[in-house]
Order: structure tokens, then C-alpha cells, then sequence
């Protein structure tokens, strides 16, 4: 089969990470093997270096999802794999990329030249409204594409806040792309499936696992050039996508806030470290170099 084939097929496996994908991904860069490769399950299962636990449950599902693989291409679900020349640069080269993106809407939009990601608290206040309003709309709405996660609050409003100025914007999910989490998003993520960019590592069915949202916070923090923090807790999962961005050499920002609100701490302490405050939409499009 051809590589990007076998690496649908263990995605679409069970018991095999993201690390143990790096290593079969990295087995066919070094072998070559980039065109035809007709491995056994069990020699991946080497290659991987997947645990007994796992095992069988990965060679069971690699040997019967061979009809999988051909209802999946039959139903002309749309997926890139990291052996593809439009495949993203810039998220081929983080730490442990996705080797697989399954995505619906425009594909187009992985190529868009300035990504804006905007993340933030899920319990959004009012401040995390205004300031979205006043100084991440307007440097929106001169063609910046923003990405964002798709869960409640900040993430929610900043598509909402492209859309609302015509611009696109890409969401990233950590579940299927047929899976709505949450259920109060299911319009929102059916319009963006539709009419702007819907992606995801994990296969159509696949429901929202804890360990997903970190793996998912790498890809926004990989894919985009600069990121901004609207309003976070301490130890929130936006300070752990900011963190990954840092690691990624990608341009760090985060709204100021009053310093006695809980909402605030996160990108206070980003600042006190080293972020760029945004004060005003110029602020954020200096990044672009507008």
C-alpha cells in the first residue's frame, strides 16, 4: 500500500499514541520508504515500541481496518498526512507533529499566510467579550485567519469574532470531526465545517478523552505564527498551549487584566514573563508586520 495509506490505517487503529506514530513516521523517512511499504502489524508494533496492554488491540484493528481504509476513501473523507507536500510546514516541524489531519470545510485555509491563535478561559467574563471586541475584531478584520480549539468561551468567541468581520478561521478539535464537544458548539462547528476549516488528529467517532486536549493544544500552538492569551486562570490549559508555543519559537501574547481577579493570573503571569502585552489591535498586527 502506499505510505500515506499505511499511516491512515494505524490512525485509524486503536492502541498506538502519538509518540509511537512519530516512531513508524520517522522509520519511513529513514528507510525511504515513502511510496510503497507493505509492513506487518507486528513489525510495526517493533517499530513503535507499543506495550503488551496495547498490542494486540493495535494488530487486531491494523488487520481489520484494511476494509475500514477502503470505506474511508470510498466516503471521500477528507484527510492530509504529513507525506504531503501541502501538508503545513510550519506544523511539520514542531515536536511530535500530527501525521495525520483529518479536516472538513477549506482546506485552502492551512496555507493562509498570517494565523492568529487566540486562546483563553472557558469561562469567559465580560472583560474576555470586551477586550475580543474592541482589539482582537478589529486587528481580525484586516485578514488575519484566526485558529482557536472550538470549547466554550474565549475559543468560542474568537471564531465567532471572524466570522463577524468576514475573515476565516480554523478550529482545531480533540474529538472526531462527526463529535461536538461541547454539544452547545454543534451549530458553530457545523457552519465551520462547512463554510471555513474543521480539523482534527482523531478519527470520525472518537469522543473527547483528557489527554486529547493537550495533544490538540500542540497542534494550535504548531500551526499558527503568533498566539494571543484573551483570559486565563494559573495552570490553565491555555498557559500549557502558550508554553508549547514558546517551545515552538512562536510569537507569545496576552491581554493585561486587574491583577485581583483569578481570570487574570495566567496572562499576568505570562506578561511578568516575557509576553507581549496587547494594549490595542495594532498591538497584535505589528506581528504580521502590517
Amino acid at each position: 500500500m502506499k505510505s500515506r495509506e499505511l499511516l491512515l490505517l494505524m490512525k485509524l487503529s486503536k492502541g498506538i499514541g502519538i509518540h509511537g506514530e512519530a516512531l513508524i513516521y520517522d522509520w519511513l523517512v529513514q528507510e525511504q520508504k515513502c511510496t510503497e511499504v507493505e509492513p506487518s502489524a507486528e513489525k510495526l508494533v517493533q517499530i513503535a515500541r507499543i506495550k503488551p496492554p496495547h498490542k494486540q488491540q493495535f494488530i487486531q484493528d491494523f488487520n481489520q481496518n484494511v476494509n475500514l481504509l477502503k470505506l474511508h476513501q470510498l466516503q471521500a473523507q477528507l484527510f492530509i498526512t504529513i507525506l504531503d507536500a501541502d501538508y503545513p510546514d510550519q506544523l511539520r516541524e514542531i515536536y511530535l507533529p500530527p501525521i495525520v489531519l483529518f479536516y472538513a470545510g477549506n482546506g485552502e485555509l492551512l496555507k493562509s499566510d498570517w494565523l492568529l491563535g487566540v486562546v483563553g478561559a472557558r469561562k469567559a467574563s465580560h472583560y474576555s467579550i470586551e477586550t475580543l471586541r474592541n482589539i482582537v475584531r478589529p486587528a481580525v478584520s484586516q485578514g488575519l485567519t484566526v485558529v482557536s480549539g472550538l470549547a466554550e468561551g474565549v475559543d468560542k468567541l474568537s471564531h465567532q469574532c471572524a466570522i463577524s468581520v468576514g475573515q476565516p478561521t480554523i478550529g482545531v478539535i480533540g474529538t472526531g470531526l462527526d463529535v461536538f464537544y461541547p454539544k452547545t458548539n454543534e451549530a458553530l462547528q457545523r457552519e465551520m465545517s462547512e463554510k471555513q476549516l474543521v480539523i482534527s488528529e482523531y478519527p470520525a467517532g472518537t469522543s473527547g478523552a483528557r489527554h486529547h486536549f493537550p495533544e490538540r493544544n500542540r497542534i494550535i500552538a504548531g500551526l499558527v505564527q503568533t498566539l494571543l492569551v484573551a483570559e486565563a486562570r494559573h495552570q490553565s490549559g491555555s498557559l500549557i498551549t502558550a508554553n508549547l508555543a514558546l517551545q515552538e519559537n512562536r510569537n507569545v501574547l496576552a491581554i493585561p487584566g486587574d491583577v485581583t481577579r483569578l481570570l487574570s493570573t495566567g496572562c499576568n503571569e505570562l506578561i511578568a514573563a516575557g509576553a507581549k502585552p496587547i494594549l490595542s489591535a495594532d498591538d497584535i498586527l505589528e506581528e504580521f508586520r502590517f
